[in-house]
């Protein structure tokens, strides 16, 4: 389509909206406007990797399938979020083997998993851009970054770099005393309590390492 527009992930928000939900924002490539989609802590957890470039022990989901594509010759052309309805984003995945052109439809979330790992471009068209979008004075952006020495995100934003997340980093015995009580903290307010003792159990031995064993 003419109106397709080029747009890139820029990172993951947690949600001010939806309790145990991210934000994920795409941003136009040649412009200041950004889309928040509204996605799961499990599809956050998958993006997150994707964006780190961690390889975890065994293979996700997303993984896998981009796996099986390779394995059989199947490559990922384009993602395109077509559809914005009711809240809800539609995309669809473009697939060729060179013979065969192939579209599938699926979760916004999914199709963004799968193109990060595959470094597939995302598009989406001008009339979601419009309808969704919302946009960033560059201006104050630049000031922002100047001034903070950072991209210019929020503090609670996950962008490419930023590694003090439970979710992009899957080996809490790598985590300083630091991040393990950030990450501690932000169990106990998602109600994770499980997961809160395992890393409790490790902020506990790694603080008696520091302290000589006492």
């Amino acid at each position: 389509m003419d109106d397709k527009v080029s747009i890139h992930v820029l990172g993951l928000s947690y949600s001010q909206l939806q309790s145990g939900a991210y934000a994920l924002i795409l941003a136009e490539d040649a412009g200041p406007r950004r889309i928040p989609v509204i996605i799961g802590a499990a599809e956050a957890q998958s993006i997150a990797v994707a964006l780190e470039g961690i390889h975890t022990p065994r293979p996700l989901t997303h993984d896998l399938f981009v796996s099986f594509a390779h394995a059989f010759g199947v490559k990922l052309r384009e993602v395109y979020i077509y559809r914005f309805e009711d809240g809800i984003f539609s995309s669809e995945l473009t697939f060729s083997d060179g013979e065969r052109t192939v579209c599938l439809d699926a979760r916004t979330s999914d199709a963004i998993s799968i193109a990060l790992r595959t470094h597939t471009p995302i598009f989406t068209s001008e009339e979601i851009l419009e309808k969704a979008g919302f946009i960033i004075d560059e201006e104050e952006l630049r000031r922002d970054s100047d001034d903070n020495g950072d991209d210019g995100l929020d503090d609670d934003v996950i962008s490419y770099s930023d590694r003090n997340d439970y979710l992009a980093d899957p080996d809490p015995e790598k985590f300083t005393i630091e991040e393990l009580e950030r990450t501690l903290s932000k169990l106990i307010d998602n109600e994770d309590y499980e997961e809160a003792e395992r890393i409790s159990e490790i902020l506990k031995r790694k603080k008696k390492l520091r302290d000589g064993g006492e």
